[in-house]
């Protein structure tokens, strides 16, 4: 049996980083600047194309039918006194500075297994990928649609380079930019000295969106019309800014991919010591938090000021600890918080949200890869032990209501059982809920990736008798280039979603699409899978039980 605390260790990091490529390199240094006009290895200087930015001029990279701009700095280095600020600024340099590299990630965990921190505080840093040519300005043509990607990992990993747009920008025709954000104590921690828990992570990422707006122009992009897309702790963010007043105007469409402002987790789901997870949590908890580290750190000193020079002066790696970055990996909420001053599934229920296009997503099986590592531990063999489970996460009066509707001779195992269980009532009911509640204000359409045969690119072994079908982060292969092989049919799933990914940004409207919640087309899903007939609408909340579960959280 895995002991308690090293079951612990791993889920989490599953938890926060199950999407990351199993391959990823180690963190990249920062981009300096360079007033040199050679650039990538072997690369002449016409392959560097230049672009001026409001701080000053970078040098990105010429690729066949695409150019990168890696590296560039939108807030000043949140290092030293800038530590738990809101960001500033990013200095303007002379020169033209090196475009050609990711800046370094933020300070973060392995995502799966031993090791201590890697990253820097140093990594308030965007990536653009851009199509070849840029329109022409002298054109009069209308700048192309920005696509602004937040990425997953629980709050507490990630980085936008893992992520390759070009296949976005080439088939779509977009500007993709790529966001690294202040993640677990770093960008997620409160105390009464701060005034509060500030959101540092969101904040980052609303100062990311300012970039933008200042700058998509001079990459070819239309200011006017951005698209804010993001999967796991992504959506989350998108939920944010949905619903945060600092995020107004600053983006005109939303896609939310296997997170949304509902999402939530009963407990003891997955271990039995662990309580029930949801992602927004009230103010005051993480500000208690806050006063119990910064005393465990020794920091709790009554001069004024005294508190946060004491935590300010601690190195990077005495902060990042498994306990810290996850103890602080929960978005804060609360009256008179800068970004969110209300429960975010609240106020969309009470219709206070920017009012623009939304898709909001699910994969089919979101929770079989989190429920496979701990089967080993925990293991669901048999009808008792499945009741036993539902017991434990819903009580003993929902065990009749959840067999009848999801009996055991309907699965493989008991095990793939509680896995639907868990990933309607976690996940897919709770963002059809919470797109039901936009779709009285706005356009919204809802997507279930159901390809059960989607390559498992996490490195993250199989379990016999335990496939994890269109678990949770499975179609990101389908709109990134990654290192997953793709069928001849998944590749055109994967062109088919890349089209309607960028014809939303461009539009507000996916082609085709039923839209949720209208009158002729309420509960209309669109299932994406591949093969003839891969691509068809369901009925998403009833072929969920979304009605049973939406009564049990209520």
């Amino acid at each position: 049996m895995v002991p308690g605390a090293r079951f612990v260790r791993r889920w989490s990091a599953v938890w926060c980083a199950l999407f990351m490529l199993a391959t990823v390199a180690g963190p990249a240094s920062a981009a300096s600047p360079s007033g040199a006009s050679g650039g990538a290895s072997g690369a002449a200087p016409g392959d560097r194309p230049v672009v001026e930015t409001d701080q000053g001029p970078v040098r990105g990279t010429a690729h066949a039918a695409y150019r990168t701009f890696e590296g560039i700095p939108y807030a000043a280095p949140p290092t030293g006194p800038l530590r738990w600020r809101l960001p500033e600024p990013a200095a303007r340099w002379a020169g033209v500075r090196d475009a050609g590299a990711p800046g370094a990630r933020c300070v973060q965990l392995p995502a799966v297994g031993p090791g201590g921190p890697s990253g820097s505080e140093d990594c308030l840093y965007l990536n653009v990928t851009t199509p070849s040519p840029p329109p022409s300005s002298a054109s009069g043509q209308r700048g192309r649609p920005v696509m602004v990607w937040f990425h997953g990992g629980g709050f507490v990993n990630g980085a936008g380079d893992f992520y390759r747009a070009d296949r976005l920008a080439v088939q779509g025709g977009a500007v993709v930019v790529t966001v690294n954000y202040r993640l677990g104590v770093f960008g997620l921690f409160g105390h009464p000295a701060l005034g509060g828990a500030p959101d540092f992570a969101i904040a980052d990422q609303q100062a990311a969106l300012r970039w933008v707006r200042s700058n998509a122009a001079r990459f070819g992009g239309d200011p006017s019309d951005v698209t804010l897309f993001g999967e796991s702790a992504g959506g989350l963010s998108i939920c944010a800014h949905l619903t945060s007043p600092a995020s107004a105007g600053l983006f005109q469409r939303a896609i939310l991919q296997s997170g949304s402002c509902s999402t939530t987790m009963p407990p003891r789901s997955l271990l039995p010591t662990l309580g029930r997870y949801e992602p927004f949590v009230p103010e005051r908890r993480t500000v208690t938090d806050g006063v119990t580290t910064a005393a465990g750190l020794g920091c709790d000193r009554p001069e004024p000021g005294a508190v946060l020079d004491c935590l300010r002066g601690k190195d990077a790696a005495a902060l990042a600890t498994p306990e810290l970055m996850m103890r602080f990996s929960l978005v804060s909420y609360g009256k008179g918080n800068r970004v969110l001053p209300e429960e975010p599934r609240r106020a969309l229920e009470g219709g206070r949200f920017h009012r623009v296009p939304v898709i909001e997503g699910i994969n089919r099986d979101e929770m079989r890869i989190f429920l496979a590592q701990g089967l080993a531990a925990f293991p669901i063999p048999d009808a008792g032990a499945y009741r036993a489970r539902v017991e434990q996460s819903f009580g003993a009066a929902a065990v009749p209501a959840v067999e009848a509707r999801y009996p055991l001779a309907a699965y493989p195992t008991p095990a793939l059982a509680f896995a639907a269980v868990l990933s309607d009532a976690s996940f897919i009911c709770p963002a059809l809920r919470d797109g039901r509640a936009m779709a009285r204000h706005v356009p919204v359409y809802a997507y279930r990736f159901s390809d059960r045969e989607a390559p498992n690119f996490t490195g993250l072994p199989e379990v016999p008798g335990f496939p994890y079908g269109a678990s949770h982060g499975f179609e990101l292969p389908y709109l990134f280039t990654m290192d997953a092989a793709l069928t001849a049919p998944q590749r055109a799933l994967s062109e088919r979603m890349t089209a309607d990914w960028t014809a939303f940004a461009r539009t507000g409207t996916p082609p085709a699409w039923p839209r949720f919640g209208s009158a002729d087309s309420a509960d209309s899903v669109l299932s994406l899978a591949p093969g003839p007939g891969g691509i068809h609408p369901v009925n998403g909340p009833a072929e969920h039980h979304c009605a049973f579960w939406n009564a049990e959280w209520s």
